[in-house]
């Protein structure tokens, strides 16, 4: 019965970090420059440039790129889901192996279950934005192909246009982002397996963890410097003082 209310408790603490992590990042995003922020306007930049280019076949490939990215993880979701659902027919055998390893908690036949399913549900979610996340992509291919060609890039209507094509990709790459994060949350999910305990530590390491890599990192602050200066650009073109 204790360890049933710790678990309870540990469960409890993986949803509020997982959930609650999604909500800050999301509202902290709006006034603080990190990863995401600072990329949309990187795309919006990149979808200004592509206005003015006859020839858009290093966006065909940077696109290729990014889908072979994810094309890779939604098919290894597919592998790792695989080997989840045949563990719920070797459960017995995974008691055993838990049972054995020092200052783990004792294993329940149904909890190990339930372990199982949460697993099998976030790879299954994880599976579902990759997924979105190449529909989203395949979209903006569409986008790219009927985008007509403005070598001055003074065409308001297209400059929208241009700015629209960077929100369906910002919205592919929140996509990819949210099934990325699944795997990390994935990661804590399994010292559930070893003690609850554990399994709330490695729920908070990782909130951590994503905090300092979306906010904190040094990509990050080179991303931003690199977005300032690309702004700082654009003004100077949108006010007549470089000519290309």
């Amino acid at each position: 019965m204790a360890y049933s209310f710790l678990d309870l408790i540990s469960v409890s603490c993986f949803f509020v970090c997982w959930i609650g992590y999604a909500k800050f990042a999301r509202n902290k995003a709006k006034t603080t420059n990190c990863i995401a922020k600072c990329l949309h306007q990187h795309r919006i930049h990149w979808m200004y440039q592509l206005l003015s280019r006859d020839v858009r076949v290093s966006e065909a490939a940077l696109l290729a790129n990014l889908e072979r990215n994810i094309n890779f993880f939604a098919s290894t979701t597919m592998l790792v889901l695989a080997g989840v659902l045949t563990l719920f027919a070797q459960v017995e055998r995974l008691e055993e192996v838990i049972a054995s390893i020092p200052l783990t908690a004792p294993p329940v036949h149904l909890l190990i279950q339930l372990k199982l399913g949460l697993l099998t549900f976030i790879f299954v979610m994880a599976f579902f934005h990759f997924t979105w996340s190449m529909r989203q992509y395949g979209f903006l291919n569409v986008m790219i192909g009927a985008t007509p060609i403005d070598k001055s890039n003074q065409n308001k209507a297209l400059q929208e246009y241009a700015a629209q094509m960077a929100i369906v990709q910002d919205q592919a790459a929140h996509s990819y982002n949210y099934g990325l994060r699944s795997y990390y949350f994935s990661m804590a999910v399994l010292c559930w397996f070893f003690h609850p305990l554990l399994f709330i530590v490695a729920s908070i390491v990782v909130v951590y963890t994503l905090y300092r890599r979306e906010f904190k990192s040094k990509a990050v602050m080179a991303i931003t410097a690199g977005m300032q200066i690309l702004d700082e650009q654009r003004q100077l073109l949108e006010q007549g003082q470089v000519h290309e």
